[in-house]
């Protein structure tokens, strides 16, 4: 199983990038896949994740309104569009993928991409 990450990059406060996560390797129907994101000295922390099949959303809280999760199933891509960047979301953001629980994080993980940096300015 490969998650390829990519779309990461510098920008300044306010502005906008959209990561892309190609996933292969297996079937994902039944999976959540999400983003994770981890800053300098902080542990990694949930951001977003939807359904592979359905498309239910979730989010965390600090990103509610700005960021968008979406998902193109012929693609095999996972897409999150990202709005109103502030200093605070400056991070490396990975892709994963994995079974649906019931809790603040609505997936286990099980496979993870390499990884986007993503870099906002104030």
């Amino acid at each position: 199983v490969q998650l390829q990450a990519s779309g990461g990059g510098l920008v300044q406060a306010g502005g906008s990038l959209r990561l892309s996560c190609v996933a292969s390797g297996r079937a994902f129907s039944g999976y959540v896949m999400g983003w994770f994101r981890q800053a300098p000295g902080k542990e990694r922390e949930f951001v977003a994740a939807i359904k592979w099949s359905g498309g239910s959303s979730y989010y965390a809280d600090s990103v509610k309104g700005r960021f968008t999760i979406s998902r193109d199933n012929a693609k095999n891509t996972v897409f999150l569009q990202m709005n109103s960047l502030e200093p605070e979301d400056t991070a490396i953001y990975y892709c994963t993928a994995g079974p649906q629980r019931v809790g603040a994080t609505p997936l286990i993980p099980r496979y993870w991409g390499q990884g986007t940096l993503v870099t906002v300015s104030s």
